[in-house]
C-alpha cells in the first residue's frame, strides 16, 4: 500500500497545531539506523487509510520527496473525542532483518460450527490480534484460526493458529500460549434446555 507524505521542517506544539488547522497531520519516520525524519500527511487521506486493516499490519510504501521507503505503522494518536488524527509514527524496515509486529486474527468457519448451529454455543473472540516475527517479505496481512471443530467448553490457543511459511509467534506469545477463542453455551440456554427436559418427565407417585 502506497502512502504519500511531505517533508516537515517545523516542530513543536504551535507548529503542529497550525499544521492540523490546515488539514495536515504531523508524523515521524524512524529506524533502520537512519536519522528520524519529520513528515506531514493529508489528514483526510490518512483518516480513510486508517480504517483499512491492511494499513495497520502491512509493509507500507512511504514516499517522501520522491523517494520511497518501506515502513510499518507503529503508533497513532487520536484526539480524545473529535475525529482527528493528532500524530503518526512510522518505522523503517530492513528487508534482511526480522521484525516483531501484531497482525489481526481472522476467525474462520464459525457459522458452520456444529456446536453453534445445533448446540446453541456462543464463540467468544478473546484475542483479536497476535504478535509474530518474520522477515518483512513474509509478513501476512492477517492470520487465520479455524473454528470449525471447536466444541462447547473448549478453547483454542495461539499455537492452534496455522502460520504461513516463514512466520512464527514471538517468544513470549509462544511461551504464554494465550486463549484466542472460547466456546460456551449461555446459562440461559442451558436452563431452558433443562426445563424442557423436565416437562417431559412423569412425576413420581
Amino acid at each position: 500500500m502506497k502512502v504519500v507524505a511531505f517533508e516537515r521542517n517545523k516542530q513543536g506544539t504551535g507548529a503542529s497545531r497550525r499544521l492540523r488547522n490546515s488539514g495536515k497531520t504531523p508524523g515521524i519516520v524512524y529506524g533502520a539506523n537512519s536519522e528520524p525524519q519529520l513528515v506531514e500527511l493529508d489528514h483526510n487521506a490518512l483518516w480513510h487509510a486508517l480504517k483499512k486493516e491492511a494499513f495497520h499490519s502491512s509493509i507500507l510504501d512511504l514516499e517522501v520527496a520522491g523517494k520511497s521507503q518501506a515502513v510499518l505503522l507503529r503508533d497513532v494518536q487520536y484526539h480524545p473525542f473529535r475525529q482527528i488524527v493528532l500524530h503518526v509514527d512510522f518505522q523503517r524496515v530492513d528487508a534482511n532483518k526480522k521484525l516483531h509486529t501484531k497482525v489481526p486474527v481472522h476467525f474462520m468457519n464459525q457459522e458452520t460450527n456444529p456446536a453453534v448451529k445445533l448446540g446453541g454455543a456462543v464463540i467468544s473472540h478473546v484475542v483479536t490480534e497476535v504478535e509474530i516475527e518474520c522477515l518483512p517479505g513474509d509478513l501476512p496481512e492477517y492470520v487465520e484460526l479455524d473454528l470449525a471443530k471447536i466444541e462447547a467448553g473448549q478453547s483454542l490457543h495461539a499455537k492452534d493458529i496455522v502460520l504461513p511459511k516463514g512466520v512464527s509467534l514471538t517468544a513470549h506469545i509462544e511461551a504464554d500460549n494465550p486463549v484466542i477463542a472460547a466456546a460456551a453455551v449461555p446459562a440461559g440456554a442451558v436452563s431452558s434446555e433443562a426445563a424442557a427436559e423436565g416437562e417431559g418427565e412423569t412425576p413420581a407417585a
